[in-house]
């Protein structure tokens, strides 16, 4: 049997010897899906950056208002796609399958989201999303008129560019260190 491919260029500490806070919230989302995503793994190489990854992740990607889940999902896969990072594509591509109950909607939207089977307002949220990722510069008051057209609110659009410019981060932190997708991803939410 081949050995394993490493999680990371960098080395990945022992669950044992892990701060117990993260330890607790590794242990927590293995029991919830069965498995450790590689990214918690990863990250606990660092553990101050790992609580200020997660706690910036929470904030944005676990509220109950605004965007819906697949809507925020749905961004981190065309920014993911855009930057070339596979764990992201893979990994949240997994979630957005779930969340959108679409088991075609992931591949769709990392391909080409311009063709992806959308709607106009899901369209124009990634259009915004994937200007904040290549021209952040170039973004003015016509973007937010067109996005409110679209039905989002000022705050939606400020989740827009945060998750945009937060995954753009952790794509390349994920490209970096040569982050591998765990295997379990690639089933989730296809059946």
């Amino acid at each position: 049997m081949a050995k394993a491919p490493p999680v990371s260029r960098y080395p990945v500490p022992k669950l044992k010897d892990m701060p117990d806070d993260i330890r607790a919230r590794i242990e927590t989302v293995q029991e919830k899906s069965g498995f450790i995503p590689n990214v918690f793994l990863m990250l606990a190489y660092r553990p101050e950056e790992f609580r200020a990854f997660m706690a910036y992740h929470d904030a944005l990607m676990d509220k109950k208002e605004g965007l819906t889940k697949a809507e925020r999902e749905m961004i981190v896969v065309a920014i993911s796609a855009a930057n070339q990072c596979q764990y992201c594509v893979i990994a949240h591509g997994a979630i957005l399958r779930i969340r959108a109950k679409n088991p075609l909607i992931a591949e769709q939207v990392a391909a080409n989201w311009r063709k992806a089977d959308i709607t106009p307002r899901e369209r124009a949220m990634l259009e915004f999303a994937m200007k904040i990722t290549h021209r952040a510069n170039e973004t003015d008051d016509a973007d937010r008129a067109a996005l409110r057209k679209a039905g989002f609110t000022d705050d939606e659009v400020w989740d827009i560019a945060a998750i945009a410019a937060f995954f753009g981060m952790s794509n390349r932190l994920a490209n970096f260190t040569s982050l591998r997708p765990n295997d379990e991803f690639y089933m989730m939410g296809r059946g």
